[in-house]
């Protein structure tokens, strides 16, 4: 069975955007999408005598959201197949449940009602935080959501944990017939310099990060020798070379760890930060097991 991607929708701009990315991304890959509204209507109709047969205005907003996606869908694409699910329940918990039977869970960087000034919405964050499946958040300018950049930008973490990422951007970039450019950051602790002239810890550092990329891209790039591959190791904090080199990327891609029993946001500073502050969409990709 082929799994869909599920998209959260809610009629804001921010779930459109995600919307259409997810438009391109299900025709690249031949995949169903299955557009998701999690709404409480029915619990508050639940709690109300029942005076009239007439359908409640929740449930009216609901069914236009989820009608209304899916006739955009269609508009773009009309040979892609598509499902509607409107579900009683909160946001968070309704895409991470359906994440369950996902190839990946796609989301707007800010939905309806969240405020307007803030960087990232609560249930984008919460669920690129939580899901077991990789979670695409759509954010960035025109450039990177039309994929002109050609490139698909991997923040390279360690090659025990970061498996799951590294194979994600490659199909991604095979899919797209772009480059891959793997960026491992590195720094040289202030102790280790002693003499500020001296350039042997610093490309002692340098030399470990390229060896440990190299490490981490091996097998990929046994599996996909079309894409093009791109290495930098470059000095500085990781979250914030990422971003700096976000502005030239179609997608960025990142791995994550979940503990298990672990209930409260698994998201560490270079995901969390790349979610706020990326100039293109971010896709969080969790390392199984």
């Amino acid at each position: 069975m082929t799994l869909p991607l599920v998209v959260g929708v809610d009629g804001s701009d921010g779930s459109l955007q995600a919307l259409d990315w997810a438009v391109d991304e299900a025709t690249r890959g031949g995949l169903p999408l299955r557009l998701v509204h999690a709404s409480l209507w029915e619990r508050y109709e639940g709690a109300l005598p029942t005076l009239s047969r007439e359908r409640s205005s929740e449930t009216v907003l609901a069914e236009h959201v989820v009608a209304s996606a899916a006739e955009r869908v269609l508009r773009q694409n009309p040979d892609l197949r598509v499902s509607t699910e409107i579900v009683a329940a909160e946001a968070v918990p309704a895409l991470l449940d359906e994440g369950r039977n996902a190839a990946a869970l796609i989301t707007g960087s800010r939905g309806r009602g969240e405020l307007k000034g803030t960087l990232l919405g609560s249930v984008s964050l919460a669920v690129a935080a939580r899901a077991h499946v990789p979670v695409v958040v759509v954010r960035g300018d025109k450039a990177a959501l039309t994929g002109s950049h050609g490139r698909v930008l991997l923040g390279a973490g360690e090659p025990d944990t970061d498996r799951a990422a590294v194979d994600f951007a490659f199909e991604q970039a095979a899919a797209r017939g772009s480059e891959v450019e793997v960026v491992r950051a590195w720094r040289c602790p202030a102790a280790e310099t002693g003499d500020t002239a001296s350039e042997e810890p610093a490309h002692r550092h340098e030399e470990q990060a390229a060896r440990l990329l190299d490490t981490l891209v091996a097998d990929a790039c046994a599996r996909h020798p079309e894409v093009p591959l791109r290495r930098s190791t470059v000095e500085g904090a990781a979250r914030k070379v990422l971003v700096h080199h976000s502005a030239a990327a179609d997608l960025v891609v990142v791995g994550a760890r979940r503990r298990n029993g672990h209930f409260g946001l698994q998201l560490g500073r270079i995901g969390h930060t790349l979610l706020h502050h990326a100039a293109c969409p971010v896709a969080v990709v969790p390392q199984p097991g």
